[in-house]
């Protein structure tokens, strides 16, 4: 699978915070995030790992018990069902992976 890059496609799960599926496959899928400077991303959790990466800007993550002030260039991985969340310090851009595929990610559904 190959994608271009577009500004279209992107969902808004929760103010502040924009994603867009850039690609999947069969085990994985590729998210980009856009995180707004005062946004929050709630406490919650989800079957899949998910590792990142940011590109750019400052957030707060909080993973189970632990928190990690992260900034351009850092990176993390989330085990599956692990509960975490996120404070949004300046706008920021992710690269998020998550294995297996989040079936609501994929284009077509409602967070994707």
């Amino acid at each position: 699978m190959f994608a271009t890059h577009t500004r279209q496609g992107y969902a808004e799960p929760v103010e502040g915070i924009r994603m867009k599926t850039l690609v999947h496959g069969e085990k994985s899928l590729l998210a980009r995030f856009e995180l707004t400077k005062g946004a929050s991303l709630p406490a919650h959790s989800h079957a899949q790992e998910q590792t990142g990466y940011l590109v750019s800007g400052k957030i707060i993550l909080h993973i189970g018990d632990d928190s990690f002030e992260a900034g351009p260039g850092d990176s993390w991985c989330i085990g599956g069902d692990v509960e975490h969340r996120a404070e949004i310090l300046e706008n920021s851009v992710a690269i998020e992976v998550f294995s297996p595929v989040r079936k609501d990610y994929l284009p077509g559904n409602s967070n994707a």
